[in-house]
């Protein structure tokens, strides 16, 4: 999917974000960031996982991971909505899903399969400066519903 998304209506007040160096021992770093904005968020294991997998493409695929290279995570909150931004610094190829048999056994290639199968909404833009791309997914659940003592 690569639809452009407007930032949702019931936002609360400005994105938050962070630049990290594009090294893979900064992925854990750009998860715990994501998930300290989010709180008590019901989908957080889903939005740390998806926002896993998109910075360690960022880190594997694009310049972002050259040396000196760096990669900024954004993260937009509303009531049952959020949305997280990885931009990068670009590369050769646009990222996309590889669709790959569930039985291949291979190590690599299903971070956007994942983006695909778990997020609302995602996809990819040129970055209006010019300097690489954002990979963005959106996650949506029921902010109405009570948890229970036993459901955390």
């Amino acid at each position: 999917m690569h639809e452009r998304s407007l930032p949702h209506s019931n936002a609360r007040g400005f994105p938050i974000r962070r630049r990290f160096p594009g090294l893979a021992s900064q992925i854990r770093h750009a998860r715990r960031f994501v998930a300290r904005q989010l709180g008590d968020c019901p989908e957080l294991s889903t939005v740390t996982l998806l926002t896993s997998e998109i910075a360690t493409n960022a880190v594997r695929h694009s310049s972002s991971g050259s040396p000196g290279g760096k990669f900024e995570v954004v993260v937009h909150a509303a009531e049952g909505w959020a949305r997280v931004e990885v931009r990068d610094l670009g590369g050769t190829q646009l990222p996309r899903p590889q669709h790959r048999d569930p039985y291949d056994v291979s190590e690599y290639g299903r971070g956007l399969d994942l983006v695909e199968a778990l997020a609302a909404k995602w996809g990819v833009e040129s970055r209006a400066d010019g300097l690489g791309r954002t990979v963005w997914f959106e996650v949506v659940w029921d902010s109405t519903a009570k948890t229970s003592p036993t459901d955390r």
